[in-house]
């Protein structure tokens, strides 16, 4: 949850500030050569803004996440836990045959943990101190190995690239509806470029396209996580992953503000909701581990 929730925010600052400047420096002029349209251009441009943003959220996405979280690496393991906590992961790393993750603790109630970083040889596993506290050291065991088989799996860089194509679609669609605003409602002189009107109706439809492709990377994301279960269920046992789940099964419903844990797809979702959620429900994910998918 936390590793989509990190990547997608840092990826939407990057893209927006990469349209700002190529704004600033007058680069749309070029979309209007020839007294129409420039599709050519405006597809290189909806490619190198798109995929742009998505690498340099990927590339950036241990730094970012030590920022946002507030995540300290165990440098060197000074209790009992720390120690418990780099060892579990190293042997994990080993068996997975990935190079060994950077281990990192970050003060929070929720019970949560996540893996991120550009290449499967250089990541960053993350747990809260909420998972700490609550968790038994199997069930905690169990997470660690579906955080290593995400980055085993090489789904930050799959989510990268698919991120890059979504990307390419929205800004190719919302600078297209931009320029078609500025000629047609707000009859602007196509020779200047497009005007402010243009970069407004953008920005909007980026928003509104950037919202609907988002359900894209979601169900990339709900697919992902089967396939990091059985790979945690792998490297830690199934009865471990099983039991990890129904302890965070446990804890979701108990909370005090389920809608909210809902929101961000922990604990199911219907109707639209669904198509938002980074993770399938808990339910879903149990019952494919005892069925051996």
């Amino acid at each position: 949850m936390k590793r989509i929730f990190l990547f997608i925010l840092t990826n939407l600052a990057v893209v927006f500030v990469i349209n700002i400047t190529l704004r600033l420096l007058g680069v749309d002029r070029i979309l209007n050569q020839g007294g129409g349209i420039n599709f050519n251009a405006l597809l290189v441009m909806s490619l190198v803004i798109g995929f742009s943003g998505s690498i340099i959220s990927l590339l950036m996405s241990k730094w970012s996440a030590k920022q946002m979280v507030g995540a300290q690496v165990i440098e060197n393991p000074i209790d009992p836990t720390e120690r418990w906590l780099v060892e579990t992961v190293r042997r994990q790393a080993d068996a997975a045959g990935i190079g060994m993750p950077e281990v990192a603790i970050y003060d929070a109630p929720d019970v949560n943990a996540f893996a991120t970083g550009w290449n499967r040889n250089a990541a960053l596993v993350a747990v809260s101190t909420g998972l700490l506290h609550s968790m038994s050291r199997d069930e905690a065991e169990a997470v660690l190995a579906h955080e290593i088989s995400h980055v085993s799996n090489g789904d930050m860089v799959t989510l990268a690239l698919i991120q890059g194509v979504v990307n390419t679609f929205v800004i190719f669609f919302a600078k297209l509806f931009g320029i078609l605003v500025d000629r047609v409602l707000l009859k602007n002189d196509e020779r200047n470029g497009p005007g402010i009107g243009a970069f407004v109706a953008e920005i909007a439809a980026q928003l509104v396209l950037g919202v609907l492709a988002s359900i894209i990377v979601m169900w990339f994301s709900r697919q992902r996580e089967f396939r990091a279960d059985a790979g945690g269920a792998s490297l830690a046992g199934r009865n471990k992953m099983i039991a990890a789940l129904e302890r965070l099964k446990m804890n979701h419903e108990q909370a005090a503000l389920p809608e909210k844990m809902a929101a961000f797809g922990i604990s199911g979702g219907k109707g639209m909701s669904r198509l938002f959620m980074t993770h399938p429900p808990l339910e879903e994910r149990i019952d494919a581990l005892r069925a051996g998918r």
